[in-house]
């Protein structure tokens, strides 16, 4: 043991002797940070021009990411975060330049460590990205039945995968992009964007507002343009472009809206990109171009609150941004806020009551099984740290953070908070925020002024406190009265019939889904099926609710309909019950571990990795 021990510290010794003074320096100082390796407050980036070509053989994007910089006295190198990056060579203003990478870490990456002076402006970095680069996801033709496809997700912090960045939302910057494809497709990007292919295959874009690393988005594929408005439209493939047109038709209405609530609307365009269905999210609010999942697509726009939510986010998470992961609420839960705001004005006030009814029942859900294990995720701030901030992104963020901001509005008035909503977004526009400076505003800009209710409203237990608030609001619904008493009726002896569910919207019957005691639709579920053909539903969020009572009730005749669905479809949302119902059945254990095994290569990234670490923790890996 000491022979062994010795020859081991000989070893550092030698190895550390190897290193450059400045090298020593560097892993020192280099520690992760906010998610992050990046040194923003000695260096900061303030413009990007990315010049990329994508090779769908080798899937790879090859290029550069050249850095306008800006730094600080007496700095001497800066730091971006990488991962699953091969750099190959970097410059500063001109000159090759040696680099490092360090603190290499399975979630985080490694830190891209180059050389700089006090006056230095430009860094240039020579890369490529390789096959498994999580952000970015390679569709073959076979794939999407047309043509392939690529798209990127760079939320939360997957940016890195594809561009050495400065990986951490509270640094925003402009950026230029030239990107060069295969000539029968198109790219987009999260900026000014082509409504045709060009002759060239060489695409230029641009983006004037400063953003956030995870807004970064880049997609490339058999792509038409139609128009829904002045300043807005949908891109989608050729075979959804019509369906696309009037499933969105309202979408000009919506930025009306917006605007009148809460001030201009500061991106030029808003327009809408239909992904293929392994699109890990329901949408993503990349500026200038919403990434949204076909799954939303059912011909009645019963689903278009997702569009409103997107939209929402063009003030809510791109103009006033979340300094950390942590503050990660203060996105979502003023965007469903917003959200629900514009669907009321567009919908009604029964349409939006029956949305916030379902929210509620499904956060309240949500709470009671997390207070199970892990009690503290139930804030709204929360303690990310080490942790992959993906794991923060549940209903919490979004509905609690939504039904906080309408609790203060119940105690204040519509009217008073939608002022000081409209003044925080001006206040804070092309900014990040955090959780202290948000509530310190909010005590100086409104609840101050009003000292009786203050104390009602309980600011800390709603952010810094887990569970449910005592002064939760308590939603009610007109439309979703008639489903219970439907179900009433069914309990007491009613025969079900088809004419029961004349009217009814998707959400109509999400609750009752979600409401029908387990024994009646477990001793029911063929009749249930045969009336409503719910196993053959074209309704994603129909199908994956029906779904998980089927394998709750050993409704095995859907097994060949929930393979179908789990292999075309990579919306998280809809994959991790469905698995999860299936791995809490252990006579659907096989079938989940075999039907993983054929769609798992139809998965972005995101959604593989959730659903891959569900069944490792259930069978090993």
């Amino acid at each position: 043991m000491k022979s062994n021990l010795f020859l081991f510290l000989a070893i550092v010794l030698i190895a550390n002797s190897c290193l450059s003074p400045n090298q020593k320096e560097y892993q020192t100082m280099i520690k992760l940070q906010n998610h992050s390796f990046a040194n923003p407050h000695e260096v900061t980036p303030i413009h990007l021009n990315l010049n990329l070509k994508a090779n769908f053989q080798s899937k790879v994007l090859e290029g550069f990411a050249e850095w306008e910089i800006k730094p600080v006295n007496n700095v001497h190198r800066i730091q971006f975060d990488t991962k699953n990056l091969e750099i190959i060579t970097t410059e500063v203003d001109g000159e090759i330049i040696d680099f490092s990478k360090e603190k290499d870490i399975e979630i985080f990456g490694s830190a891209l460590v180059i050389p700089i002076q006090k006056d230095s402006k430009i860094v240039k970095i020579f890369y490529r990205t390789k096959p498994e680069s999580e952000a970015i996801q390679w569709l073959s033709a076979e794939q999407t039945k047309g043509k392939p496809f690529l798209y990127t997700q760079s939320e939360a912090i997957l940016a890195r995968t594809w561009i050495p960045c400065m990986d951490l939302p509270e640094i925003r910057f402009t950026y230029n992009a030239t990107i060069t494809c295969p000539h029968d497709l198109l790219p987009l990007m999260s900026a000014t964007n082509p409504q045709q292919k060009s002759n060239d295959s060489v695409y230029h874009f641009e983006m004037q507002q400063p953003i956030p690393s995870y807004l970064m988005a880049l997609s490339i594929g058999d792509l038409i343009f139609a128009p829904l408005g002045k300043e807005c439209g949908v891109y989608a493939t050729p075979d959804m472009i019509k369906q696309c047109v009037t499933e969105f038709e309202d979408l000009e209405k919506m930025i009306k809206t917006a605007e009148d609530l809460y001030g201009k609307y500061y991106w030029g365009r808003y327009d809408i990109l239909v992904l293929p269905s392994s699109f890990p999210f329901g949408g993503m609010e990349n500026p200038r171009l919403t990434f949204a999942t076909p799954t939303i697509i059912t011909g009645d726009k019963s689903l278009v609150s997702l569009i409103a939510h997107e939209l929402a986010h063009s003030w809510s998470g791109n103009l006033v941004t979340n300094r950390t992961w942590e503050d990660f609420w203060l996105n979502e839960g003023f965007t469903v806020y917003f959200e629900s705001r514009i669907m009321e004005h567009l919908y009604g006030v029964d349409f939006a009551e029956m949305l916030r009814k379902l929210d509620s029942d499904a956060l309240k859900k949500t709470v009671q099984e997390m207070l199970q294990s892990n009690p503290n995720d139930t804030k709204l701030f929360l303690d990310l740290s080490n942790r992959d901030p993906d794991e923060g992104m549940s209903d919490i963020a979004y509905d609690k953070g939504r039904f906080f901001l309408q609790t203060i509005e119940h105690y204040v008035g519509r009217p008073v908070f939608d002022s000081f909503l409209k003044k925080y977004f001006h206040t804070f526009a092309f900014k990040t925020i955090n959780t202290a400076t948000f509530i310190q505003y909010l005590n100086e800009n409104l609840l101050d002024a009003y000292p009786d209710i203050k104390d009602s409203i309980g600011v800390n237990q709603w952010v810094f406190e887990p569970g449910i608030p005592d002064n939760f609001p308590n939603i009610q619904s007109k439309y979703l009265n008639s489903v219970d008493s439907l179900i009433d009726r069914l309990i007491d002896g009613t025969p079900i019939n088809v004419d029961m569910f004349n009217n009814w919207t998707t959400h109509h019957f999400l609750y009752f889904f979600r409401n029908l005691p387990f024994d009646y639709y477990s001793n029911h579920i063929e009749i249930i099926d045969s009336i409503g053909q719910f196993t053959q539903s074209h309704n994603a969020e129909i199908a994956c609710d029906w779904f998980i009572l089927c394998i709750k009730s050993d409704f095995v005749e859907a097994q060949p309909f929930i393979e179908d669905f789990l292999t075309k479809v990579g919306r998280r949302k809809f994959l991790e019950p469905i698995y999860e119902a299936m791995l809490a059945n252990t006579k659907w254990n096989d079938f989940a571990k075999q039907t993983f095994a054929k769609a798992a290569k139809g998965y972005h990234a995101v959604s593989y990795n959730t659903i891959k670490q569900m069944l490792d923790s259930k069978f090993g890996s």
